[in-house]
């Protein structure tokens, strides 16, 4: 095995990570307009996302076994360029419902490089390598959400809220080529499982029934969510409590990505140094600290105010972001000749959790700064007690041997 990715690599590794997140709500600033255009109300706008999610979710079931069986490579070549197409298809959109069919179209392929890029990591490298190349990939896979408004802000400036879809296509196109150019196959024909739905069944029950994938899929879904739960309600928290502009959600999002840069630096160089439990471990100090300071802040401040109703926010992603990669390969290798199907069900469980998060949860939520940190804060704690529970049942494992 290499004993160090290449860089290539490993920034085409991380586009791939990323384009499926960054779709998920670069086209935020553009919500008013595109409201007005189709007179929809923020109903009908909020399922633009939700529709999205749910498809990425579905489709996540899929694209790791079809990675096991049919090899890594081919499957991300084809849901990129399909993602290619329904961008350009979203762009052309003439309705509220045509935008919706191309959302749902961008989410059924958009997981094809983030699941399937993370299979590909763990297939190549092993220890703290992987570790480390898991943090800066996991490091833009989580900024994405949080960088794509930004981007779609100044887009929008350019242009009208089309140029943000055709910006989509233009990403994805260059990603295609990229991946044509440089992408390895990492799974080769002798160790390819034949994709028979009763055996994929049968896979993802068994890792359903494992004593240890739930605590894992929980822990890591809890931990992002908590800061998604400020991404998909960004258009309330920035423009509605905050009282900025459209161009103005850098207030939101550069303290996230911030966090997340910082984070995923700290976690590749504890890689080697510390053990990946105690890794996790120091960033569940660090993000329930800042649960504990943003409720604090919502509390005392009666109209919330930037940098400090923002700056928990920030504080929260390096924990969030310093845990995740390693939550990740804890869970992969529970399932080390399903790792591409370990990756779709770990990444369908966040998907349908947020998907509900986004479409339901948001709209009771994010009418104040102070629900949105009591509810960020009980997602931490659910998260923690997850973690608490693989531990303990690892202790008792290692106890009865």
């Amino acid at each position: 095995m290499p004993v160090e990715p290449k860089r290539g690599l490993t920034l085409l590794l991380a586009g791939l990570a990323m384009f499926g997140p960054f779709a998920i709500d670069t086209m935020f600033p553009a919500f008013p307009a595109i409201a007005a255009e189709f007179r929809a109300d923020d109903f009908a706008m909020q399922q633009t996302l939700s529709i999205y999610l749910v498809a990425l979710a579905l489709m996540s079931l899929v694209h790791g076994p079809l990675s096991d069986a049919l090899g890594r490579r081919p499957v991300v070549i084809a849901g990129v360029g399909l993602f290619m197409l329904a961008s350009i298809g979203c762009a052309l959109t003439w309705s509220i419902e045509s935008l919706w069919l191309f959302r749902a179209l961008q989410g059924t392929c958009a997981g094809a490089g983030w699941i399937v890029a993370r299979a590909i990591m763990r297939d190549l490298y092993e220890g703290p390598v992987v570790q480390r190349l898991m943090s800066n990939v996991s490091m833009l896979f989580t900024v994405a959400p949080a960088l794509a408004p930004i981007i779609g802000g100044w887009v929008l400036l350019a242009g009208n809220w089309r140029w943000i879809f055709w910006f989509l296509a233009f990403w994805g196109a260059l990603l295609l080529v990229a991946s044509l150019w440089r992408l390895p196959e990492s799974h080769p024909p002798e160790r390819r499982i034949p994709l028979r739905p009763g055996a994929l069944v049968g896979g993802y029950v068994q890792m359903l029934m494992d004593r240890q994938f739930w605590p894992l899929a929980i822990a890591g879904t809890m931990n992002f969510s908590a800061l998604f739960l400020y991404i998909s309600s960004a258009p309330a928290f920035v423009v509605g409590l905050l009282k900025l502009g459209p161009q103005q959600f850098g207030w939101l999002f550069v303290p996230a990505v911030s966090g997340m840069f910082l984070g995923a630096l700290l976690s590749g160089r504890l890689a080697g140094r510390i053990s990946v439990p105690r890794t996790i471990t120091l960033g569940y100090a660090v993000m329930l600290a800042a649960s504990a300071i943003n409720v604090g802040v919502a509390l005392a401040l009666p109209q919330p105010l930037v940098p400090w109703s923002v700056l928990p926010i920030g504080l929260h992603a390096i924990g969030i972001s310093l845990s995740f990669p390693s939550l990740t390969i804890l869970l992969l290798d529970r399932f080390p000749l399903h790792r591409g199907g370990a990756s779709s069900l770990q990444a369908f469980v966040s998907l349908v959790f947020n998907a509900v998060l986004a479409g339901v949860v948001v709209v009771f939520v994010s009418d104040s700064v102070l629900h949105l940190a009591l509810a960020a804060a009980t997602l931490t704690a659910i998260g923690f007690v997850a973690w608490r529970v693989f531990r303990y049942r690892t202790a008792a494992r290692v106890a009865a041997a």
